[in-house]
C-alpha cells in the first residue's frame, strides 16, 4: 500500500459533496481530539502530583526525580513493543482499553494516599503503569488522525493536536498543583474523571481508525524490525530524531528546577502550576503557528532555529529564582518547540505508510524520548549536588554543542533526498512522464546521498 494510498482514502469521503467539512465541525475529529485531551489532561495533573508527593514528603530532588524515572521508562522499555502491538490491534479498543487502566491505576493512589498508606513502591509502580498505558494510547490516537480528516487538513489537525497537549500542561499542572496544595489524593482522582471521560468520547467516534485489512500476524520481533528497517532508510528523520533526543534529555533534567527553587525559597507548591501554566501557553502559540512556520521557515530551518534558541534561554534560567521569569523563560522554550512538534509531525505522518504508523512512531518516539528517564534522574542529581543555577549552565551548555552539530549538519540535503524517495514511493510512475525532471531528481538524490556518506567517513559525531 503506497502512502498516497493511504492518505487520500479518508479525504475522498469528504470530496463527494462540496468542499471537506471544517475541523470545528468535524464530529469524529472532535471526538478523537477531546477524548486525547482529556486523558492528556489527566496524566498531566497527576505527574506534577506524583514527585511533589516526594520532594514535600522527604526534601530531596532525587525522591522527585524516582516518580519522573518511573514516569519516563515506558518510553525507554514499552515504546518499540507497543508500536508492533498498536500496528496489530484494533486502535479504538486499544484506546479504550489503555483509559480504562488509566482510571484503575490512578484509582488506587487515590485510595493509598486518603488512607494514609503512602509508599514509594507503589506510586512508582503507578506512575509506570499509567507512563506504559499512555504511551499506547497516544501511538494509537496519532495513527487515526488521518482516518478522520482529509488529507489537506492533516496540518491543521496536527497544529490542533499539538496545540491541545500544550493546552493540557497549561491547564492539568497548574489544575493537579492546586489540587495538591488541597488534598494531596485530589490530583489522583481529578485524573481517574478525565480518563473516564476520554473513554465515553472514544466511543462515540463513528469513523474506523484504519484503512487496512487485517494482516496476518507474525512474530512480534520482526514486526519491530520491520518498522526499525523502514525508518533507518530515511537518513533525514534519523539525524533529526537524533538531535531532538538530546534536547528532550535536556529539558527532561531541568523539569524539577522550578519545583526544586520553589522548594527552596519556601514557596507555595501551587506556584508550580502558575510556571506551567505560562510555559504552556507559549507552547500552545507554537503549535497553533507550527504551519505558519513550516511555510515560511520550513522544517530544517525550524529545528536548527529551535536548538540555537535553547541554547541561548537554558543557562538564562540560572540568572532568576523569579517564578514569574522562570515561566517566560520556559514559555520562549516551549513555543519554538510547539512549532517544530507540529512540523516534524506532519513530515512523519504525511511520508509513512499507515500499516507501519505505530511502529515507526514507537521508533521515533524511543530515540526521541527514551533517555528522559535518565535525564530525571540526571537533574535531581544535578540539582541536589550542584544547585539550580549551575545545573542550568551546564545544561545550556549541552545545548549549545547540539545546536552547533544541527547548522554543521547537511539536513536541507538530507531532507531532498528523502522528499524526492516518497514521491517516487507515492507514484512510481512520475519519472516516466518528465524524463527531464526525474534526471534532475536523481542527480539532487545522489549528490545527498554523496555528501551524508562523505560526512560519515569524516566521522561527524551527532548526539
Amino acid at each position: 500500500m503506497s502512502v498516497t494510498d493511504d492518505r487520500t482514502a479518508p479525504a475522498d469521503a469528504h470530496a463527494k459533496g462540496a468542499g471537506p467539512v471544517p475541523l470545528r465541525r468535524n464530529r469524529d475529529f472532535l471526538m478523537l481530539w477531546s477524548g486525547a485531551g482529556l486523558t492528556l489532561l489527566g496524566s498531566r495533573a497527576t505527574s506534577v502530583a506524583y514527585p511533589l508527593l516526594l520532594i514535600w514528603s522527604t526534601g530531596s530532588a532525587a525522591a522527585g526525580a524516582v516518580a519522573g524515572f518511573a514516569a519516563q521508562l515506558p518510553q525507554l522499555i514499552v515504546q518499540l513493543p507497543a508500536g508492533a502491538l498498536v500496528d496489530r490491534w484494533n486502535r479504538r479498543l486499544t484506546m479504550l482499553v489503555c483509559s480504562a487502566g488509566c482510571v484503575l491505576s490512578t484509582a488506587s493512589v487515590v485510595a493509598a494516599v486518603a488512607a494514609g498508606h503512602v509508599h514509594l513502591a507503589h506510586l512508582a509502580a503507578a506512575s509506570f503503569v499509567e507512563g506504559s498505558l499512555m504511551v499506547c494510547y497516544r501511538l494509537a490516537e496519532r495513527a487515526c488522525v488521518r482516518h478522520v480528516v482529509p488529507a489537506a487538513q492533516l496540518t491543521a489537525a496536527l497544529s490542533g493536536n499539538e496545540a491541545r497537549g500544550r493546552a493540557a500542561g497549561l491547564i492539568g499542572q497548574p489544575l493537579g498543583s492546586a489540587a495538591f496544595a488541597a488534598a494531596r489524593w485530589s490530583p489522583f482522582l481529578l485524573g481517574s474523571v478525565a480518563h473516564v471521560l476520554s473513554l465515553l468520547a472514544v466511543l462515540l467516534i463513528r469513523k474506523p481508525f484504519s484503512s487496512r485489512p487485517a494482516a496476518a500476524r507474525r512474530r512480534l520481533g520482526p514486526e519491530i524490525a520491520e518498522g526499525l528497517r523502514w525508518l533507518w532508510r530515511r537518513r533525514f528523520l534519523r539525524r533529526i530524531t537524533l538531535l531532538i533526543s538530546g534536547s528532550n534529555v535536556v529539558f527532561q533534567a531541568l523539569a524539577l528546577l522550578p519545583a526544586f527553587v520553589l522548594y527552596e525559597d519556601g514557596l507555595s507548591p501551587a506556584t508550580v502550576g502558575v510556571i506551567a501554566a505560562i510555559s504552556g501557553a507559549g507552547g500552545a502559540v507554537g503549535a497553533l503557528c507550527g504551519g505558519w512556520g513550516m511555510r515560511r521557515i520550513g522544517l530544517v530551518g525550524l529545528i536548527r532555529g529551535a536548538l540555537l534558541v535553547w541554547a541561548l534561554l537554558v543557562p538564562a534560567l540560572a540568572l532568576t529564582r523569579s517564578p514569574l521569569l522562570l515561566g517566560a523563560l520556559l514559555a520562549g522554550m516551549s513555543l519554538v518547540g510547539g512549532a517544530v512538534n507540529v512540523a516534524g509531525g506532519v513530515h512523519q505522518v504525511r511520508t509513512t505508510p499507515d500499516a507501519l504508523q505505530g511502529r515507526v512512531n514507537s521508533a521515533l518516539q524511543l530515540a526521541g524520548s527514551g533517555a528522559n528517564a535518565l535525564g530525571a534522574l540526571a537533574g535531581g542529581v544535578l540539582l541536589d549536588s550542584l544547585g539550580a543555577g549551575r545545573t542550568a549552565v551546564l545544561l545550556g551548555a549541552a545545548m549549545g554543542a547540539l545546536a552547533l552539530v544541527a547548522v554543521a549538519s547537511a539536513l536541507p540535503r538530507l531532507l531532498a533526498a528523502e522528499e524526492l524517495r516518497t514521491r517516487q514511493d507515492q507514484d512510481p510512475a512520475h519519472d516516466a512522464h518528465d524524463a527531464h525532471d526525474a534526471h534532475d531528481q536523481e542527480t539532487a538524490q545522489a549528490e545527498a546521498q554523496a555528501e551524508a556518506q562523505a560526512e560519515d567517513r569524516e566521522g561527524e559525531r551527532t548526539p
